[in-house]
């Protein structure tokens, strides 16, 4: 199979926990606009924040335990009408939320459930055990907001560096500098929870369009880019062959970003 540029956005929540849109109509919005691959990533949520929200009787907008595996064949069922309706992907996901420790992971064709309360370690053992993807989410996005919260990855960047399969270099429309200096493997995506949160980072992997060809993809890291989507602007495909030019000039990875350049 001819390996294509894929439009994808990796990080996306649906009212399953915390976003304002049901699955069937975010699958529609991102398939509608010509997106390749897109991942539902709804939050799984730690036990010591679980306990804290249910003592305040505070929703906590996540899947429950007992509620995965519905929610797995949710995914399943619209991940069939995304590839016979549009011909995008959907791939399978959440993100592990541990809001106590202060880390939030993603993880792309996930099958089980991932207990959010171990370590880091640990949970991404867990993930690649199952052969999904595992993805630092926004890192570095407490340091931006000047909360410092959720940092424990950033944190510990230098014994987490080479754990993930990528780290989010963007997310929404942050873009975190930190983290593409120090040239881990990166992805972007809109951290989606509404509808405007379409026009945000995204990646742009060169691929076969197939689940395991975009995993691949990302773990290998040689070919991708990150590019701003935005309303009524084209998304550059053709253009993209460009870069095949210039390989002498350097990795086609220093020259789709981090010397590195991004779309506009």
């Amino acid at each position: 199979m001819k390996k294509e540029w894929m439009l994808c956005d990796l990080h996306i929540h649906t009212d399953f926990s915390d976003g304002t849109m049901p699955l069937d109509r975010v699958v529609d919005l991102f398939g509608s606009n010509g997106f390749d691959v897109i991942s539902i990533t709804d939050h799984i949520l730690d036990s010591v924040t679980m306990r804290y929200c249910r003592q305040r009787d505070i929703d906590p907008l996540v899947v429950l335990r007992e509620n995965f595996y519905d929610y797995l064949g949710a995914l399943w069922k619209e991940a069939r009408r995304a590839w016979e309706q549009y011909h995008m992907l959907l791939i399978p996901g959440v993100e592990v939320t541990n809001n106590s420790a202060g880390y939030h992971i993603i993880a792309n064709d996930i099958k089980n459930y991932v207990d959010p309360g171990m370590p880091v370690e640990d949970i991404v053992r867990e993930i690649h055990r199952q052969e999904a993807i595992a993805v630092a989410a926004h890192p570095h996005r407490g340091s931006i907001e000047g909360s410092g919260e959720l940092m424990h990855l950033w944190d510990n960047h230098e014994r987490f560096a080479t754990l993930f399969d990528a780290w989010e270099v963007g997310n929404g429309d942050d873009l975190f500098n930190a983290v593409g200096l120090k040239k881990f493997n990166y992805i972007a995506n809109s951290d989606f929870h509404e509808k405007e949160h379409l026009y945000s980072w995204k990646t742009i992997l060169r691929c076969e369009k197939n689940v395991e060809s975009v995993k691949a993809e990302i773990r290998k890291n040689s070919v991708v880019s990150i590019y701003l989507f935005r309303q009524d602007k084209e998304i550059p495909r053709k253009s993209m062959d460009q870069f095949e030019l210039h390989r002498l000039l350097g990795t086609e990875r220093d020259i789709l970003y981090g010397n590195r350049h991004t779309y506009p």
